[in-house]
């Protein structure tokens, strides 16, 4: 089914009606000669300039595309809020397979639109897109982040993004077992791409037993032939499943946690990187049911958008990394809050977001 334009009904129900819903703005971008086809979502800037980073991923059709824009880009919006920055919530992806099609032309393309927003969006990288690509989109948009230390950027976000992850499990802990040290935890990682091999350094340097997976042979190899003593496991179905796991980490794409994982969990506590990892609403009480401590994702994975926020004011490394640092705080006030009102710390964690965002837009008068 679809609307009179052309679009799935489902996609327009989800941006002008769900509570899914609610953006400011979506922008379809198409270059002919370049071959671009990229979405941009806006879906606040109450507290700000939109701000997030561009997804380039071989989507099933444009549906899905813009369906994911939309879920990521309310993401942002919350991950903003809950990291104490300015910015509001935007996300853009560019639709086909970056390995194929990803060209100069078509960044340069990609940029240009970024640029027509006027300083609405400020974009930086994401799946699919690297420091040296936001270099090229850079040359046509200066709302663009994550770029490189040659080019007055912060270089590669992944750093204080796994630095963040690793904050919220040392409050999950703490929350949990009544003490912040990792030493002897059994922790599983979902993922080993740019954000999880990084935390797998955090872990180790603290004494922590690793298991690692991916779909990718190649980004387990580069793991395990660094760190021997990092346990490769087949798949993430053998992953939640290992015995006395206390610590799983979904830092790959979205929807880890849903009707299939959950009730097979063995860890006690769920911190990754990935966006979007609850699959669907309620997911979050089935796995309070069970007795496991979710730490929202879009609070713990907040290091890299707290970084490339900075490099828009002259990037100070040591000042993000303090502010990164913070997420222990924030997640141990979001487990506080969920405690005193009886709800999971997903809730909790929408609840501060959502009052921070409403309070500023009620300041301006909205």
């Amino acid at each position: 089914m679809t609307d009179v334009t052309g679009a799935p009904a489902d996609v327009l129900h989800t941006l002008f009606h769900s509570d899914q819903g609610g953006h400011e703005q979506v922008v379809l971008c198409q270059d002919r000669a370049s071959g671009l086809k990229a979405v941009i979502a806006i879906h606040s800037t109450a507290l700000g300039p939109a701000l997030g980073g561009t997804r380039f991923y071989p989507y099933r059709n444009e549906a899905e595309a813009v369906a994911d824009a939309l879920n990521l880009a309310r993401g942002m919006s919350y991950k903003n809020a809950m990291a104490g920055l300015d910015h509001g919530g935007g996300k853009a992806v560019i639709i086909g397979d970056p390995e194929r099609i990803k060209t100069e032309e078509l960044l340069l393309a990609y940029g240009r639109f970024v640029a027509s927003l006027g300083g609405r969006y400020v974009t930086a990288c994401d799946v699919g897109t690297y420091v040296a690509d936001m270099d090229v989109v850079a040359r046509e948009c200066r709302w663009t982040t994550g770029r490189s230390p040659e080019n007055g950027g912060a270089g590669d976000s992944s750093v204080l993004t796994a630095f963040g992850v690793y904050q919220g499990m040392r409050a999950s802990a703490q929350h949990l077992w009544g003490d912040p040290s990792l030493r002897g935890r059994r922790v599983g990682i979902a993922g080993v791409g740019k954000v999880g091999h990084h935390l797998v350094e955090h872990l180790l340097a603290e004494g922590a037993e690793v298991f690692v997976t991916d779909v990718r042979e190649e980004a387990v190899r580069r793991v395990t032939e660094r760190h021997p003593n990092v346990l490769a496991v087949a798949d993430t179905d053998a992953l939640i499943r290992i015995d006395g796991l206390d610590i799983y980490a979904p830092c790959a794409l979205g929807g880890a946690l849903n009707d299939d994982s959950v009730p097979v969990l063995t860890a006690r506590v769920v911190c990754g990187a990935a966006n979007n990892q609850l699959a669907h609403p309620g997911v979050e009480k089935d796995i309070a049911d069970r007795g496991i401590l979710y730490a929202p994702d879009y609070v713990v994975n907040a290091g890299g958008v707290i970084q490339v926020a900075d490099e828009l004011h002259g990037f100070d490394f040591d000042r993000s990394k303090a502010k990164a640092a913070q997420i222990y705080d924030t997640t141990l006030a979001i487990f506080a809050r969920a405690k005193a009102d009886g709800i999971p710390p997903a809730a909790a964690a929408d609840r501060i977001a959502e009052q921070r965002m409403y309070d500023a837009a009620a300041l301006r008068g909205w």
